[in-house]
């Protein structure tokens, strides 16, 4: 995972494949909590907080870290949760702008 740390996401335009299943299903193994969706090009992990606070300060920071990313997430977020979820829209599927965000969404609680 620590390759997925270090990294910073590349702007993807489309015209590239999506990663290959046995990447994703290699590569989802080193980022803990993370799971492939039930569409199969996307990954999804939900965080849990014990009060709203928390889960905003998450939110946030997320937000602020993807804004510098440039790769942005769904997320959707209420009391004592946000389940979020990366794919890269524009190619249809999962690239590794994906795994670096899930790697750094998971630094966000590392504290």
């Amino acid at each position: 995972m620590n390759e997925f740390k270090q990294g910073f996401c590349k702007p993807c335009e489309g015209g590239v494949e999506p990663l290959a299943f046995d990447q994703v299903s290699t590569e989802i193994d080193k980022l803990p909590g993370w799971r492939l969706g039930a569409d199969g090009k996307s990954i999804v992990r939900k965080f849990r907080f014990p009060d709203f606070h928390r889960t905003m300060a998450f939110v946030n920071a997320l937000a602020a870290m993807a804004e510098k990313q440039g790769h942005h997430p769904d997320f959707c977020a209420g009391y004592g949760y946000c389940e979020v979820r990366y794919t890269t829209h524009a190619i249809g599927g999962l690239s590794t702008n994906d795994l670096i965000c899930a790697a750094l969404t998971n630094q966000l609680t590392e504290s």
